[in-house]
């Protein structure tokens, strides 16, 4: 970089010049940091302050800017510029709103803020200004593979907001499983009665909407490509084969009802009597808005009951384990058929726990005003004869067993199993019907077929902060494939997925990053001279981003790349590195920290922490004037994934005390932000022991955590106590050699 000019500005606002020495920091900055110019400011993100760093960056000719001010997630508009490449110390959030304001903490204090200046001139000095990849992809049309009320939902939306759309559906029609009800549930106020169920009105605006086409009796043979270059292969019924290009892809394949023959405890088959919600649904399409009759020998119907959480909510492992949300307004509006057609019906709902989402208590209030009887209870058994159905069950109001003898219909609120394809973590695995699923994207990805999938095959997303994103960049679920709904649900599901896939083709035109790090333009680079094709990159990386040539060396992916650094983190030899996060930018900082002699007894604790979760939470302690010990260095990193182990090497080596990973809950309910980071990291570290006993070392020296972002008043709480740790094993005996 011999162009490179760099500049530091440290603020005084805030209350930073009244607690800090902001002249020796700038002298550090000038000295240590060997930065070019050194300005400043009594309010750094003033219009005033901004205006400085521009006009030295045009008239000075400054290509790299270290702002010593707040934390690098405040103020992100007052100081961006997008021509430099900047990097933050945070002397706010980080260092005097987390330390006692008092004489006492004063020179500790001082020495924090000093070493976070040296920090962020060594992390910029390693850094580069990303430049964008040239490799972009252009096509601006949605794909939508399914054509049910979440897939056209999801391909108007698109339309709607200029964008081409393309619904691929397996079946002979349009509509999916909403085209087989009857009625739906209300989904806007009064909530009082069933309504149309609005298929026909979609499947009429796809056809007049001259943005979407379609392909029926289709499926998808092949996918490959990334954001704004998918290539699918389709196939029809006659076996005839085309390729379709497409920017995003929208998965909204739906679910199938649990299979009730697998309730042999309901009797299921036994009897005509006994039908499941679909069934149910089949007879009043047939009936079309009659009285129902019974299916055995089409008399008519005095008594229905109907039982709830039939093979759902099962802790037994033959069934389901969870709820499929839409069941309890199903019954609801079953039972509505009847008592709508016929008053005197009686019909009785059996449910452990009542849940109606989207309607508060006015739809089941319609319902008890109707005369539906409600009865909280376990059904324990079904029995049927040619004519009518005993149904036994556990009143759990009345703590007493009871039986229902003569009803004419018993209807089981079955489940829903979602149609996501084949489980490549877990292929051979079947889903909860049993049935080996076949694949419905067939990506030539070298990571599997389908989507990855949680613990009940609903296809794999952040359900907490990104619930459309998938693991595959640019590939978004939408609807009951991606968790149990209702159609309202699944239509509001839809529309965001749309957004997501809109986002996502955008961001490919411009070659910037997916979530998190959405607008960022680096990528991995990877020296292939140095590499020793362990393919620890291609297997770790959480995004199917890293192929490998016929020579086994990883090729990458730019365009599906989220920017994480797993990949980073995995590499043995450091080969792999962003422009502005690398394995350089990070060994800087720690090897740009003051380690006090052994003497002086002021233990240095270096905190790795991730950026989505473990640093915000540290940054809202400080919001909150939670102090914490003056001891600890902190740096943000991508994700714990990209922590590689010569970090840790190298402070260990370098005289730290002790190393403090934090990442994000990882496991089925992780909250890791890049997937599968933080558990990879967890099992990086726990190798990490054969390095301390190389280096005589205890293995407290190195420490890893689970940190939420509502983690605020634990994280002070966690670096105190670490401190602690330290102060009873002792000082690191590496200081000597640093």
């Amino acid at each position: 970089m011999a162009d490179l000019k760099t500049a530091a500005y440290v603020c005084g606002g805030c209350g930073i010049a009244e607690r800090l020495d902001t002249g020796q920091l700038a002298l550090i900055a000038e000295r240590e940091g060997k930065m070019n110019l050194v300005r400043r400011h009594p309010f750094l993100c003033s219009a005033e302050g901004v205006a400085q760093i521009q006009g030295d960056i045009d008239a000075e000719g400054v290509t790299h800017v270290a702002i010593a001010a707040c934390s690098r997630r405040a103020k992100t508009e007052a100081f961006q510029f997008p021509a430099v490449a900047v990097s933050r110390a945070n002397l706010r959030e980080g260092v005097i709103w987390v330390r006692p304001a008092n004489d006492e903490a004063r020179e500790a204090t001082q020495e924090m803020a000093g070493d976070y200046v040296r920090m962020a001139c060594a992390e910029l000095k390693n850094m580069k200004l990303p430049s964008g990849h040239a490799e972009t992809g252009r096509n601006r049309r949605v794909l939508v593979v399914g054509g049910g009320v979440s897939g056209m939902t999801a391909a108007l939306e698109a339309a709607r907001a200029g964008y081409a759309a393309l619904i691929v559906e397996k079946g002979a029609a349009l509509g999916g499983w909403a085209s087989k009800l009857h009625r739906r549930t209300p989904f806007r106020e009064p909530f009082h009665d069933p309504v149309d169920t609005g298929v026909a009105g979609l499947i009429e605006a796809i056809e007049a909407e001259p943005r979407i086409k379609v392909h029926l009796n289709t499926t998808l043979t092949q996918t490959g490509g990334a954001p704004g270059r998918f290539s699918v292969r389709l196939t029809n019924a006659s076996g005839v084969s085309w390729v379709e290009d497409a920017g995003a892809i929208v998965q909204a394949t739906g679910f199938t009802p649990y299979d009730a023959s697998r309730l042999t405890e309901f009797s299921y088959g036994s009897s005509p009597n006994i039908v499941d919600q679909a069934g149910l649904e089949e007879l009043a399409r047939a009936a079309g808005g009659r009285a129902l009759r019974r299916p055995s020998d089409g008399g008519s119907v005095k008594k229905v009951v109907f039982v709830q959480c039939a093979g759902q909510r099962d802790d037994s492992g033959r069934h389901l384990p969870f709820c499929s949300g839409h069941c309890c307004g199903t019954s609801i509006k079953q039972a509505m058929y009847f008592k709508d057609a016929d008053p005197a019906v009686n019909t009785v709902v059996i449910y452990t726990d009542l849940r109606t989402p989207g309607s508060g208590e006015d739809f089941y209030r319609s319902a008890q005003a109707k005369g539906v009887t409600f009865t909280k209870g376990t059904v324990t058994g079904v029995e049927a004869n040619d004519r009518q159905c005993r149904v036994s069950f556990r009143d759990l109001i009345l703590a007493e067993d009871a039986v229902i003898a003569d009803a004419d219909i018993v209807v089981l609120a079955t489940g829903q199993v979602p149609n996501s394809g084949v489980d490549i973590e877990q292929p051979e695995r079947q889903d909860a019907n049993g049935v080996q699923p076949i694949s419905i994207l067939n990506l030539s990805y070298r990571q599997g077929k389908d989507l990855p999938q949680l613990r009940h095959g609903f296809s794999d997303s952040h359900f907490i902060c990104f619930p459309y994103e998938t693991r595959r960049t640019g590939i978004y679920t939408a609807g009951p494939v991606r968790r149990p709904m209702d159609i309202a649900q699944a239509t509001e599901d839809a529309t965001g997925a749309a957004l997501k896939a809109i986002q996502a083709i955008e961001n490919a035109q411009l070659g910037r990053a997916a979530h998190p790090r959405s607008g960022d333009l680096s990528y991995p680079i990877v020296r292939l001279e140095g590499c020793t094709q362990c393919k620890r990159c291609t297997v770790e990386c959480p995004f199917g981003a890293i192929d490998e040539d016929e020579r086994t060396y990883p090729v990458f992916n730019e365009s599906r790349c989220r920017r994480c650094g797993t990949c980073m983190g995995a590499c043995p030899v450091r080969v792999i590195s962003f422009e502005n996060y690398s394995v350089d930018t990070v060994g800087a900082q720690i090897k740009a920290v003051e380690i006090p002699d052994e003497s002086e007894a002021k233990p240095r604790i270096l905190v790795l922490a991730c950026e989505n979760d473990a640093y915000p939470a540290l940054d809202m302690a400080a919001m909150q004037r939670r102090d914490y010990s003056a001891f600890v260095r902190v740096i943000p990193v991508r994700c714990l994934g990209s922590v590689n182990a010569i970090w840790v090497t190298d402070a260990l080596n370098g005289g730290w005390d002790g190393i403090m990973l934090m990442g994000c809950k990882h496991g089925d309910d992780y909250q890791c932000h890049f997937v599968k980071g933080s558990e990879l990291a967890s099992v990086r570290m726990s190798k990490i022991d054969d390095t301390l006993k190389q280096l005589a070392l205890e293995s407290e020296r190195v420490a890893t955590y689970e940190v939420a972002i509502t983690d605020l008043a634990r994280v002070p709480q966690l670096i105190d106590d670490y401190i602690k740790v330290i102060e009873r094993i002792g000082l690191s005996p590496m200081k000597g050699f640093a």
